[in-house]
């Protein structure tokens, strides 16, 4: 409880989205109860930069892609049904720079609120 009426809460939330610091809501969805048990984060130098970001975009197991500055370009989240398709995946992606793969095996910090 915030200890605000209804309305009072409402409206700050109003507040908050037209001030843009809201931005959206979203469902979080469990990979694993998706089918989708295997979450890897792949690291990837390339310099087919504008070629790699409409192949993630297009990609159905690609759910994040970030730029970044240092020695990687970016880092993509990539849910798969399988370590095989995991291995597909990475294998097209050659085509655009190399990978660097880590598997995810546990959370334990899931989704911690911003205070």
């Amino acid at each position: 409880m915030v200890g605000l009426s209804t309305p009072a809460v409402n409206e700050r939330v109003k507040k908050l989205e037209e001030k843009n610091i809201i931005d959206g809501y979203r469902a979080i969805i469990n990979p694993e109860n998706f089918n989708k048990p295997v979450t890897a984060f792949i690291l990837y130098s390339n310099t087919k930069c504008k070629q790699f970001v409409e192949y993630c975009k297009e990609h159905p197991e690609v759910i994040e892609c970030h730029r970044l500055a240092g020695q990687y370009n970016y880092l993509v989240n990539v849910l798969t049904n399988s370590v095989q398709s995991l291995e597909t995946f990475i294998d097209e992606s050659m085509a655009f720079g190399q990978p660097s793969t880590l598997i995810k095996l546990s959370s334990p910090v899931v989704y911690k609120a911003i205070k």
